[in-house]
């Protein structure tokens, strides 16, 4: 399988691709309510261009372009075309502030800043002191565009303006190091300031062949859909897998519309977080909680059925004639809904980012597809997964091959392999902390190993609650058992150096609005939501059946209702969803301290 990937750096790879499926389409996007594709040759052709656009504007070897977009084809192109010149690529979030591009503008040094339209650029117009910045180039047409002092600003047709031969594109191949740097991943940001991952060729390409050994499901062909961000490791690398083993990828229209172009595009593997899946789950939970008891009837008991005969398929026994035919009911009337949902052709689904609680793992297994949940950091790449013939719903799964782990004293996960960064760019101080003298990567996660070899990720070190009593309590597990109700969107553990521990619930305002019309209630917003007393004791009863089965140190004593939601716009969110949890302790510290006035 990892044949498929054929060279020691990243373009070399897309090169040899390109010369195997030229013709062949793997990018498609949907334009004028339909959906296009384009080939390699097209590609490629865009990348020789934009060879020749930077070779213009006088990028040399071990500069740094910044790409400030949401994902569309000439994202990875440009990244390729960049390393392709011996240079690397500073990804940034399109949901950060104008002050936080700054920051990474200035901190990777990039030179040609390249964004998506007008619109990108002109949020830029006010910023001084870029000091490495020269050029912003745009690809949608642009009208009026206000460039930043000192910066000028190039329009597509004024950058592509010429191109390099292929003659001249296989000799720059021969330049490339596979030690070069290729990519610079700047962290969220969530415990300080973001620091630039150094990754090489070596270490991407590396990971892209232990991808390949371990997901057999990844071959030519395969239709996927690319809805995360790009600037992100989790996406930049199944994306790249997706494109040097000539997946069909499909861009989505927006995340709103992505239930509707999963329905157009039936993806059979996808990368997602588990917020998607959670949300999925709540919808459809919802649905049943509001239908006739023979509906409700028909569904649980398909459930029965369905879980009873992927248990035995997954431990390899045999399935009674009877039962099959159960499952084929159950099927009929339920499962194939479900996967409808999803395209109705989904074979493998990876989940990441965050842990995804095992009960929606499951249901879904149990509705005839497979979501398999990895583990990987910006500055270790993707370190293990589960994988399809042998998994374990709340694991991670098993290390990657050449991919070694230890377990330190206090339960951190400690790695070492090719897949693991360089370091922090310009931050020696930083990177001389991470790594120990054995040359193993700190993670900074919580976790052990099962007898099987399973990995099972506890929490984040530097998340744990510590009581004041000094108990050790780890928070995603309890809020993840919370968000199993579907009225709940969010929650946020509290209760770091008190005496217990409090939580704050963000409700579902839509599915919380059918709720509360059964009751004869009316929620318009979130505050009605928290003012609800009848929610309040919905909750209560959700809180009390989950502390009568946690240690009573970790039980929750108290809770608030928020009455606003956390989004990455108010920045209590991550770009990939994970809570940023001083921000929220500083934004909801009145509310907090309201569920320790008695302390």
């Amino acid at each position: 399988m990892s044949d498929l990937v054929k060279g020691s750096t990243l373009p070399e790879a897309f090169y040899n691709r390109y010369l195997e499926s030229r013709d062949t389409e793997f990018y498609f996007s949907k334009r004028n309510g339909k959906w296009v594709g384009t080939t390699y040759a097209q590609n490629f052709e865009f990348v020789r261009k934009t060879i020749a656009g930077l070779k213009n504007l006088g990028f040399k070897h071990g500069q740094k372009i910044a790409i400030l977009s949401d994902n569309r084809e000439e994202w990875m192109m440009t990244d390729f075309a960049a390393q392709w010149l011996g240079g690397a690529t500073a990804a940034i979030y399109v949901t950060s502030t104008p002050e936080q591009i700054k920051y990474i503008l200035n901190e990777s040094e990039a030179v040609v800043l390249f964004v998506a339209n007008e619109t990108a650029a002109n949020r830029l117009s006010h910023l001084t002191e870029l000091s490495h910045l020269k050029h912003i180039v745009v690809w949608d047409p642009i009208k009026t565009v206000k460039a930043p002092e000192g910066v000028k600003v190039l329009a597509r047709e004024n950058f592509l303006l010429g191109i390099v031969s292929e003659e001249e594109a296989r000799s720059l191949l021969k330049s490339l190091n596979p030690q070069d740097l290729c990519i610079l991943l700047y962290t969220s940001g969530t415990t300080g300031e973001p620091k630039g991952v150094m990754l090489t060729h070596f270490n991407f390409v590396s990971n892209l062949h232990q991808m390949l050994d371990a997901i057999p499901e990844a071959v030519p062909g395969k239709a996927t859909i690319s809805f995360l961000p790009l600037s992100h490791i989790y996406e930049r690398s199944l994306h790249c897998l997706g494109v040097m083993t000539n997946f069909r990828i499909h861009f989505a229209e927006s995340m709103d519309k992505l239930i509707d172009n999963l329905s157009e595009v039936h993806p059979q593997i996808m990368s997602a977080v588990p917020r998607i899946f959670e949300k999925i789950y709540a919808k459809i939970m919802e649905r049943i909680k509001n239908a006739s008891p023979i509906r409700k009837k028909i569904f649980f008991l398909a459930l029965e059925v369905g879980k009873a005969t992927f248990d035995r398929r997954q431990h390899q026994r045999p399935l009674p004639i009877h039962w099959k035919i159960l499952y084929g009911l159950s099927d009929l009337l339920v499962f194939k809904k479900i996967r409808a949902i999803t395209g109705g052709k989904a074979e493998l689904f990876i989940s990441g980012g965050a842990p995804l609680a095992q009960e929606i793992a499951e249901f879904f297994y149990t509705a005839g597809f497979t979501i398999i949940e990895g583990y990987g950091l910006s500055e270790t790449c993707i370190l293990c997964v589960n994988r399809s013939n042998r998994f374990k719903f709340g694991t991670v799964g098993i290390p990657f091959k050449d991919t070694e782990f230890k377990i330190a004293e206090d339960g951190e996960i400690l790695v070492r392999g090719p897949q693991v960064m360089k370091g922090y760019y310009r931050r020696p101080d930083a990177t001389a902390e991470v790594f120990n003298a054995d040359g193993f990567f700190h993670t900074g996660d919580i976790g052990e190993f099962d007898s099987d070899g399973f990995l099972k990720i506890t929490d984040r070190k530097k998340e744990l609650i510590v009581t004041a009593g000094g108990k050790k309590i780890a928070p995603q597990p309890i809020e993840n058992t919370l968000k199993k109700d579907p009225l709940i969107e969010s929650v946020c553990i509290v209760g770091d150096k008190r005496k217990y521990v409090s939580a704050l619930i963000v409700p579902n305002l839509e599915l919380c609005k059918s709720w509360a019309q059964l009751k004869g209630l009316s929620f318009s917003c979130l505050e009605d939501c928290a003012k609800s007393a009848e929610l309040r004791v919905h909750f209560q009863k959700e809180i009390d059946d989950l502390n009568a089965e946690l240690p009573k140190f970790s039980t929750i004593k108290d809770f608030r209702i928020v009455p606003s939601v956390f989004s990455i716009d108010g920045g209590e969110l991550t770009p990939t969803l994970k809570l940023k949890r001083r921000v929220i302790q500083q934004k909801y510290e009145s509310l907090i301290a309201s569920m320790y006035a008695n302390e």
